[in-house]
């Protein structure tokens, strides 16, 4: 573990991108967790004679129409938004990796078949097919965590498929079938550690597109209801003040949005070079 560690830090030393990144990413999830509980205001509370109150003193990011602190809400909103593409990542990325990984083991009928169930998947646009499964089954959160993971599936199903299919026949994978393993366990304990590595950089990015997806859906009023806080829901409320001058309602929920967008996507390169064993040499 020690080992690991350093070399992380090393790896965060040289890149001072992938450094800032991480810095960012870590502050999310401390946001995430301890945030709703340190807010200077209730976040869903209303108190309309304080309604659309520019940033202060009291009110850094001002309020909204319903005299709600912004800040509070900005911050509430960080736990649900990481939720969302943390659980829709997981399960893709699970499923996905293990899907693919065998397809690309296994070869033959099975691979055929799989790759033309993908290809058909992402034939239709996937931010439609995720606003049509949430319209269809509901705009519970677990029907948008569900949603986001199937159009992130196909990802994970290529990527493992292609990167298992090069290796399968390697010398390290032959010793394995040749001492006794099992073809599950070759594939599931050598094959899917190895390319780990390597799908780190597309985790990171579906981290960054699960995020923008739960946003997009909340904004066309497909994802999760109002009041609770959610940065689609708010840069959605917050746009149709934009004309009459209050630019604080879409401003900071969509600068929150955006930076966490951007710290996911610079950190997939370094997550690549940390997990990498043969970076550690």
């Amino acid at each position: 573990m020690s080992a690991t560690l350093r070399h992380a830090g090393y790896v965060l030393r040289g890149n001072p991108v992938t450094l800032v990144a991480g810095f960012g990413a870590s502050l999310l999830i401390v946001l995430a967790i301890f945030g709703p509980s340190l807010v200077p205001h209730d976040p869903v509370a209303s108190n309309v004679p304080n309604a659309l109150l520019p940033p202060s003193a009291r009110y850094w990011f001002g309020t909204d129409q319903l005299g709600r602190d912004v800040f509070s809400r900005v911050i509430a909103a960080t736990r649900l938004d990481l939720l969302i593409a943390a659980s829709a990542v997981s399960l893709s990325f699970a499923a996905g990796a293990t899907i693919g990984a065998f397809c690309g083991y296994v070869g033959g009928q099975l691979d055929r078949w799989v790759g033309r169930l993908v290809d058909v998947l992402m034939a239709f646009p996937l931010f439609v097919l995720a606003m049509a499964m949430v319209a269809a089954f509901g705009n519970q959160v677990e029907n948008i965590v569900i949603a986001t993971a199937v159009i992130n599936l196909p990802f994970y199903i290529r990527f493992a498929r292609a990167e298992v299919n090069v290796r399968r026949n390697i010398g390290w994978v032959e010793a394995a079938r040749a001492s006794g393993n099992s073809h599950a366990q070759v594939v599931l304990r050598f094959l899917l550690p190895n390319i780990l590595p390597a799908m780190a950089v597309q985790i990171s990015l579906n981290l960054g597109w699960a995020i923008l997806n739960a946003a997009g859906l909340s904004f066309l009023g497909l994802g999760v209801r109002p009041p609770t806080p959610e940065w689609g829901i708010l840069v959605a409320e917050g746009a149709r003040f934009i004309t009459t001058g209050k630019w604080w309602l879409v401003t900071f929920p969509g600068l929150a949005l955006m930076l966490a967008v951007l710290c996911f996507n610079l950190l997939g390169d370094g997550l690549r070079d940390i997990l990498d064993p043969r970076m550690r040499t």
